[in-house]
C-alpha cells in the first residue's frame, strides 16, 4: 500500500522522472524538452504548505505520483487562485491513486486562503477530464490549437473549482 505525504527532498528525482516522461511521450504538458534537475530547483522550492503544495504517493522510496498546487499567475490579484495538476507513473495500474492525491491536496487547501483552483487539460485526455469532474471542476474555456508539440496543434480546456 502506498502512502500519500508531503513532498520531501528525497522525492525530487522521482517527481522529475514522472514529469519528464510526460514531456517526452505525451502532449499533456507543453514542455517539449526534458527538465534538468538544476532547472527545476525553484519549482521544488516554492512549496510552502500554504497555497503552494505538493503531495506525493510513494511506496518506500519509489514515487508513484504527485499532485501540486502552484500560482495561476504571478500578479498579486491572482494569489488566491491556484493551478493544480496530478501526474502518475506511466506504467500505472494505480487505480484510484490520482483520486487519493487530489483528495489530499484539496483537503489541505481548504484551510488556506485559496478561492479557486484551475486545471489546464490538453486534449484529448478523457482520464483527466473524468478526474476533474469527479472533484467538482467545471469547464470554463476551450482554446483551439493553442499549443504545438510533436508536429501538431493541440486544444486545451481550462477547468475551474471553488475551494
Amino acid at each position: 500500500m502506498s502512502e500519500v505525504r508531503r513532498l520531501a527532498a528525497k522525492d525530487h528525482a522521482g517527481v522529475l522522472a514522472i514529469y519528464n516522461h510526460y514531456v517526452e511521450h505525451t502532449h499533456f504538458t507543453f514542455d517539449v524538452e526534458p527538465i534538468a534537475r538544476a532547472r527545476r530547483k525553484s519549482w521544488f522550492a516554492q512549496f510552502d504548505g500554504q497555497r503552494r503544495q505538493c503531495w506525493v504517493a510513494a511506496q518506500g522510496d519509489d514515487v508513484l505520483g504527485y499532485a501540486a498546487s502552484t500560482p495561476l499567475k504571478p500578479k498579486k490579484a491572482y494569489e488566491t487562485s491556484v493551478e493544480v495538476s496530478v501526474y502518475l507513473q506511466p506504467d500505472g495500474g494505480f487505480k484510484g491513486l490520482g483520486t487519493r492525491l487530489y483528495a489530499t491536496l484539496f483537503e489541505a487547501l481548504a484551510d488556506q486562503d485559496v478561492h479557486r483552483a484551475y486545471a489546464g487539460i490538453a486534449l484529448p485526455n478523457d482520464a483527466s477530464i473524468a478526474l476533474h469532474e469527479k472533484f467538482g471542476f467545471a469547464k470554463v474555456s476551450h482554446m483551439s490549437e493553442v499549443g504545438r508539440k510533436f508536429d501538431r496543434y493541440w486544444d486545451v480546456e481550462w477547468w475551474e473549482k471553488s475551494i
